[in-house]
């Protein structure tokens, strides 16, 4: 990349936002977001006529608030925290006033949830809590002002329920040994009987999830006698339902659900771009009027209970977050803030997507982006090929989207094509695509990522001598298939928080995962059988660690409760074993994945200089960008550029007495 395109600081782009995540009170008087205090996330509030003079109402000192929602009081903020990302949920209430919040779940080792805020009883919400068995959540209906806390349903069975504004649980849903999925009705005064049954083929792409105001409708999406699915509304006593809306191409996404009627109003659809569709003709004109305000993709936020005040979040490729607050009686839309002002004005890349046909068919949603400066032809072929970096979902149950994206910007900034991939088992393209991944870990779902490079190759996109591969979670996994099942496809890679057995993975999932595990071992392989242990094996990397022949690096999270740090440690000592090189970096006052931004900036530093050594482009130094994070380099400090050096300055800066590292 030319010079004249200035280097983006990872500070810029992996620093926590300046805001986030803003809501207006149920009664429209006040606006919250997420802002930094003292370099941690918190929430802020101010009147909603005048959000420049927000206050800090919480004081985090940790890994900040990652998530928070209105009581139906509008005195009170809701929010969830865990302990270094393991992941062990409690519920906390604090008022606009501010001062000490008060934990609504003071219990230990628990995963507690909000069920349910409802306008009808705004001193109180739904709680789904574990606390009595670790596998199973019970629901307590919990009074915030009082903390007082009353059981209204003990669970030995369901992997989760539907409740309504009246606080009354309606249903039920049971996974059973197949992965197929029941849903109980409760009705007072009978037992439970059973609404529908849904097999395992349509298990992820069916589910009730909310009822109306009148307790007598439900909406949910099903995939039943068609591939995608569609949005339906079912008459609880009569299991009779009707269609509102279906693609043929991908199943129905979010929609816009009024606040007391809790009726479907509008729905998303997603194949490249997200389109919003009407099903209230009242609120159809002002869909017409936030699809003109900016050029990009618009999702609505937050309403105020009255409806007549929206906040509207727009998604652009090359620029940060923008919020407004619309107004419905006037149709005006008036801009709050960027979420990243820091990136206005600065050369960023487009996103481009791009459909790639898969070995056997199949269409995948990609995304790809160029180095700004990079001359393209009409087809958005670059002059001569690039360096390529493909970053892999986790999930795998999720999808990649068109928008503004870190790590594409990053690397594109860094002279690296960046590619995003929907490979089979991404969520939101039908239940024949997703069916389609059932047991392929390793297998066909790989294929697609190879389909994907060749095609970029193809296209004059990647130099195929220097193609890394990298992502977190399932990424990380793929990550590390990538280099010991095609151990000479790419010429590096990076694993975050990936399995590295599929084995140790399956037996030690969290407690309160147990209700899913008929669905993984349908989806991914039966430990508990010898055949399903035996293609499990098959499609573990850390069976084929020995074939590894590129450059590697690890991070993990030490308090990963779903991919524990087992998954990492036995890889690594297994390619140490062998005198494999490879780096591991080990943070640990992280989870499955790194909230706190020292962490990230420090990760991302390295990995820069990583695939910089291994790739060429530009890169960042190290530097300075350690300090302040936990991250220990447990192996292969040598193996990244600078990352030693920055260590030893580091250790150096703490042994002499500066600023203290927190777990450094």
């Amino acid at each position: 990349m030319p010079e004249s395109v200035p280097l983006i600081s990872r500070h810029v782009l992996f620093g926590n936002p300046e805001r986030a995540a803003p809501s207006l009170s149920p009664n429209g008087r006040w606006i919250a977001f997420l802002a930094p205090l003292d370099g941690v996330l918190n929430v802020w509030l101010a009147e909603a006529a005048d959000p420049a003079a927000a206050r800090a109402i919480t004081h985090d000192r940790g890994r900040g608030i990652q998530w928070y929602e209105w009581a139906q009081t509008s005195e009170h903020i809701l929010y969830v925290q865990d302990s270094d990302g393991d992941e062990n949920w409690h519920v906390y209430r604090v008022g606009v006033e501010g001062g000490d919040p008060a934990d609504l779940t003071p219990l230990e080792s628990i995963h507690a949830q909000v069920q349910h805020v409802s306008h009808r009883f705004p001193d109180e919400i739904l709680v789904s809590l574990n606390d009595r068995d670790p596998r199973w959540h019970d629901i307590y209906r919990v009074n915030i002002l009082t903390g007082d806390r009353v059981l209204a349903r003990q669970n030995d069975e369901y992997a989760g329920f539907v409740t309504d504004d009246g606080f009354v649980i309606r249903l039920g849903y049971i996974y059973g040994p197949t992965g197929d999925l029941t849903v109980h009705l409760f009705e007072e005064g009978r037992e439970p009987r059973v609404l529908l049954r849904v097999g395992p083929e349509d298990a992820m792409t069916t589910q009730l999830f909310a009822v109306d105001a009148s307790g007598r409708v439900a909406y949910g999406y099903d995939s039943r006698g068609r591939n995608t699915g569609a949005l339906v509304a079912m008459d609880l006593s009569t299991g009779a339902s009707r269609v509102l809306a279906e693609d043929p191409r991908v199943d129905i996404g979010d929609l816009l659900v009024h606040p007391t009627e809790k009726t479907p109003q509008a729905y998303a659809t997603e194949w490249t771009r997200v389109e919003w569709h009407a099903l209230d003709p009242s609120i159809a004109g002002d869909l017409d009027v936030l699809r003109q305000v900016v050029d990009g993709d618009f999702q609505v936020v937050s309403r105020t209970m009255d409806d007549d005040s929206w906040i509207v979040a727009y998604t652009m490729d090359n620029g940060p977050v923008r919020y407004y607050r619309y107004e419905r009686a006037t149709r005006a839309c008036q801009f709050l803030f960027t979420g990243r002002p820091a990136l206005e004005g600065l050369a960023l890349a487009r996103m481009r997507p791009v459909v790639i046909p898969a070995r056997d068919g199949l269409d995948l949603v990609c995304y790809v982006s160029l180095p700004l400066d990079c001359p393209v032809d009409s087809a958005g072929r670059p002059a001569a090929p690039l360096p390529l970096v493909l970053w892999v979902h986790g999930g795998p149950w999720y999808r990649d989207s068109w928008g503004y994206d870190p790590i594409h910007q990053w690397l594109a900034n860094r002279g690296f094509a960046v590619m995003s991939i929907n490979f089979r088992g991404s969520t939101g393209f039908g239940k024949a695509f997703l069916n389609a991944s059932n047991r392929e870990w390793a297998g066909r779902m790989h294929d697609d990522l190879l389909d994907a490079v060749e095609w970029a190759v193809r296209e004059g996109i990647a130099d195929p001598k220097r193609v890394a591969i990298s992502g977190g979670s399932y990424g990380g996994y793929a990550t590390l298939v990538g280099l010991t099942f095609t151990p000479e496809a790419f010429a590096c890679g990076v694993d975050i928080v990936g399995p590295s057995s599929l084995v140790t993975l399956m037996e030690n999932v969290p407690d309160y995962w147990i209700p899913m595990m008929p669905v993984l071992r349908d989806r991914v392989g039966d430990h508990t059988t010898e055949e399903g242990r035996a293609l499990l094996l098959e499609r573990s990397p850390l069976t084929r660690a020995d074939r590894i022949c590129r450059p590697l690096l690890i991070a993990q999270g030490a308090n990963d409760p779903r991919v524990k740090q087992r998954e990492s440690d036995q890889i690594v000592a297994a390619m140490r074993e062998k005198s494999i090189p490879v780096t591991y970096l080990v943070y640990p006052d992280e989870g499955h994945g790194f909230v706190r931004p020292e962490n990230r900036i420090s990760f991302f530093a390295a990995m820069e200089a990583f695939l910089a050594g291994q790739l060429g482009g530009r890169y960042e130094p190290v530097g300075g960008d350690l300090e302040g994070s936990s991250v220990q380099a447990v192996h292969g400090v040598e193996y990244v550029p600078g990352l030693a050096e920055a260590m030893a300055a580091r250790q150096s800066t703490h042994d002499g007495g500066g600023s203290r590292c927190p777990n450094g």
